[in-house]
């Protein structure tokens, strides 16, 4: 792969996987913005401050950023620790905002990539309810469906993942269909990061444990950095709407 040329955004580029992609994303010759809310703690070519949560604090990054871009990457979030309302808003009405305002800014044969979960895997199990999702146009329409149909606290990560994977298929269709722009999601299993210590709070330590048996380990945030590349990169031209699963082999073992 390279990217001589290219313009990536990454959000979440202060740590995690969004660091990885951004570091990754330098070396093959992209030019690199970095969104977080925190301050990078790698080299960028630009950075822009952002609150995933805040629609106007996203318009005012989408504002500060510059045409010609080549890829997004969404790989900002919250673990499911968080309020259900904040995971709601980073995880899926923040990012949904940002894609959506940034698609004049992405050039013809572009990419947007976002981070999804392996604990995502049972959305058709909820289809209907996220394909409602999906079809509210704007971040008040969204909202005020979440409103009306609140979701749990235990379950809130995984039901956003689920609706993140489902909008991705749906308007990512209809990206390459009218804007030739393409649209996937890779959807990593526990990964080293700063809030996996989160994720096992979350989950509870006997689902980890019991995880844990049939995996050989958590992924490195190296591992996952490169599929999301290769989804950013020309290579890829003719891939949209999947979601891959980048687990070490998890997604497999519950067929």
């Amino acid at each position: 792969m390279t990217f001589h040329g290219k313009t990536i955004a990454i959000t979440g580029a202060s740590s995690g996987i969004g660091a990885e992609i951004a570091r990754l994303a330098r070396y093959q010759g992209a030019h690199v913005i970095g969104l977080d809310r925190n301050d990078p703690m790698i080299t960028l070519d630009g950075f822009i401050k952002i609150d995933m949560g805040d629609p106007a604090a996203i318009d005012t990054a989408v504002a500060a950023l510059p045409a010609g871009i080549d890829a997004l990457v969404n790989a900002a979030g919250v673990s499911g620790m968080a309020d259900a309302d904040v995971v709601a808003r980073v995880n899926y009405l923040g990012l949904r905002h940002l894609t959506e305002a940034l698609v004049p800014k992405i050039t013809k044969g572009g990419a947007v990539v976002n981070i999804t979960s392996i604990l995502g895997a049972e959305w058709p199990t909820r289809v209907d309810a996220h394909k409602a999702l999906a079809a509210t146009k704007t971040w008040d329409q969204g909202a005020a469906w979440l409103a009306a149909n609140p979701v749990p606290q235990d379950t809130c990560y995984q039901f956003f993942k689920e609706a993140l994977i489902v909008w991705t298929k749906k308007r990512g269709y209809d990206l390459f269909m009218q804007n030739d722009i393409r649209m996937n999601a890779v959807a990593p299993g526990p990964v080293f990061t700063p809030i996996l210590g989160e994720f096992v709070q979350m989950l509870g330590k006997e689902r980890v444990a019991a995880d844990a048996a049939h995996i050989k380990r958590p992924a490195i945030a190296d591992e996952i950095a490169p599929p999301v590349l290769f989804l950013c990169s020309d290579a890829a031209r003719w891939i949209t709407g999947i979601n891959l699963p980048v687990d070490g082999g998890i997604d497999a073992l519950y067929v």
